[in-house]
C-alpha cells in the first residue's frame, strides 16, 4: 500500500473509531476518585507557580518556571531537555518525554508565561474567594500546566503507559506570539498523533454556558503603516510643511473598518507616533494594527485592499506605506479533531456534566502551530476554566479542577486504546 493511502486509511479508521464511541456506560470511578483526591494538590501547585512572576520578558522569573516544571516532569519519570528560544529574550523552552508500550505518540502543550509585569503580585495576589482562586496567570495558562502535572500524576500512579511516545513542552513565551518556539512547536507536534493544547476556557455561569473545548482560534499579524511627509516650522512657515500626522489620521480613519469587507480578518489600529517637538511640522508618522485572520490568504487580500485605499490622500506630497507581518498561524481543527472534541463531550456526560464546542475565538494560541501541517489531531481548551485573563481580577474556577482532571486522564485512556 503507498504512504498516502496508508495514512488516509489510518486516518479513517481512527475517526471511526472515535465516532463509534458514542457513549460510554458509566464513569470511570478510579479515575473520578484520584482526581477529587489531588484538587488540594493541584491548588498548592497553583500557588506555587502564581507565586512565580513570569511575565515575557522576565527571564529571571521564566526561568525558575523552567526549573520548577523541569524537576515536577523529572518526579514523574520523564526524560527532560531545555532548549533556548530562537528568537525572543531568552528563556527556556522545557521538554519532557515519557515512553510507554502502547502504540500512538501523544503531546501536550501549555506556557509558562504571563502577560504581567515584575511586581504585580504586591497589587494582584494570590487570594481565595470560594470558588474562585486569583491570581497573575493563574489561567493563562499556568492552570493548564497544573493539569497535566496532576492528570500524569494520576494515570503514572495507576501504571498506565498505553503510548509510543508522551511529550510535553512548556513554553516561555506565547504572551508574545511564540516567536522564539512557534517552530519547535510545530515540528514536534508533526511527530506525533495528537496533540492537546492546555490554554483556558471561560468559566461556566461567567463567561460561558457551560465547560467547552475549543475548535477554532485566530491568527494573529502585526501591521505597521508608515507617512512620509515633509519637516518645516511650525510657527513661520506651516505651509511648507507636508504634516505626516494630520495624513496618518485620514489614513487610520479612512481603514478602521476595511476589515469589515475581507471575511476571516480583523484589524484594530492601537497604537501611533509622530513628530519629536511641538514647534515643528512632523515629516514622520507611524502606527500599528493588531490583526487577526481565521482564512487562507487573508493577510493578502487585506494588505491589497489597504494599498489601494491609502491612494486616497488628505495632504499632498505625502507617502503612505503599509507592511503586514505574519505572526501565530490560525487554528482550524479538522474533522479529526471535531471527533475527538465530541468524544470529550461524552466522557464529560459520564460525570453528569455538559461541555460545549466552541468553533472560534478571536485569541490566538499555540495549537496553531501545533495544527499547522494538519498532519496531527489538535484540539485546544483543555486547560482549567477561568476569566479575567490579562486583566486585573484573573481567576480560575476551583469547581473544574476534578471534571477537568478527569476529562484529561480519561481522553488519554481512551487515546491510548486507538491502534
Amino acid at each position: 500500500m503507498h504512504a498516502p493511502i496508508r495514512r488516509l486509511a489510518s486516518t479513517a479508521l481512527f475517526v471511526l473509531a472515535l465516532a463509534s464511541t458514542s457513549a460510554f456506560a458509566a464513569p470511570d470511578e478510579k479515575l473520578r476518585a484520584s482526581a477529587e483526591a489531588a484538587k488540594p494538590a493541584l491548588i498548592d501547585t497553583l500557588r506555587d507557580m502564581v507565586m512565580i512572576e513570569s511575565g515575557s520578558a522576565d527571564v529571571e522569573g521564566l526561568t525558575r518556571m523552567a526549573d520548577f516544571t523541569e524537576a515536577r516532569l523529572k518526579a514523574l519519570g520523564a526524560k527532560t531537555e531545555r532548549r533556548k528560544v530562537a528568537r525572543g529574550p531568552g528563556a527556556d523552552i522545557v521538554i519532557g518525554t515519557f515512553e510507554g508500550t502502547g502504540t500512538r505518540k501523544l503531546m501536550l502543550i501549555a506556557h509558562m508565561d504571563t502577560v504581567y509585569a515584575r511586581g504585580i503580585l504586591g497589587s494582584q495576589p494570590y487570594r481565595v474567594d470560594g470558588n474562585r482562586i486569583y491570581g497573575p496567570g493563574i489561567a493563562d495558562d499556568k492552570g493548564g500546566i497544573a493539569v497535566i502535572l496532576h492528570s500524569l500524576k494520576i494515570l503514572g500512579e495507576a501504571g498506565w503507559r498505553d503510548y509510543a511516545k508522551l511529550t510535553v513542552l512548556f513554553n516561555p513565551d506565547e504572551e508574545i506570539g511564540s516567536i522564539g518556539s512557534g517552530e519547535l512547536i510545530s515540528d514536534i507536534a508533526d511527530q506525533h498523533d495528537v496533540v492537546l493544547s492546555c490554554e483556558p476556557m471561560g468559566a461556566a455561569g461567567v463567561a460561558a454556558r457551560n465547560d467547552g473545548l475549543l475548535l477554532g482560534a485566530s491568527g494573529t499579524a502585526t501591521g505597521t503603516m508608515e507617512v512620509k511627509g515633509k519637516a518645516s516650522h511650525a510657527g513661520a512657515a506651516p505651509q511648507l510643511g507636508r504634516n505626516a500626522l494630520i495624513e496618518l489620521s485620514h489614513q487610520l480613519l479612512q481603514t478602521r473598518d476595511i476589515a469589515a469587507s475581507i471575511p476571516g480578518t480583523q484589524l484594530n489600529w492601537t497604537t501611533a507616533q509622530a513628530g519629536t517637538v511641538r514647534n515643528q511640522i512632523p515629516e514622520r508618522a507611524t502606527a500599528g494594527a493588531d490583526i487577526r485572520v481565521t482564512v487562507p490568504g487573508g493577510l493578502q487580500k487585506l494588505q491589497a485592499a489597504i494599498d489601494e485605499k491609502v491612494k486616497q490622500k488628505l495632504v499632498p506630497d505625502t507617502e503612505t506605506t503599509m507592511r503586514i507581518e505574519a505572526g501565530r498561524p490560525p487554528f482550524v481543527s479538522t474533522d479529526r479533531g471535531r471527533a475527538l472534541a465530541k468524544e470529550g463531550q461524552t466522557i464529560y456526560a459520564e460525570i453528569n456534566r455538559t461541555l460545549d464546542i466552541i468553533e472560534m475565538t478571536g485569541g490566538a494560541t499555540d495549537a496553531g502551530y501545533a495544527n499547522r501541517s494538519g498532519k496531527a489531531i489538535v484540539v485546544e481548551g483543555f486547560g482549567l476554566t477561568g476569566w479575567g485573563y490579562h486583566a486585573r481580577d484573573e481567576f480560575i474556577d476551583a469547581g473544574s479542577i476534578i471534571p477537568r482532571l478527569y476529562l484529561m486522564t480519561r481522553m488519554l485512556t481512551e487515546l491510548g486504546k486507538k491502534k
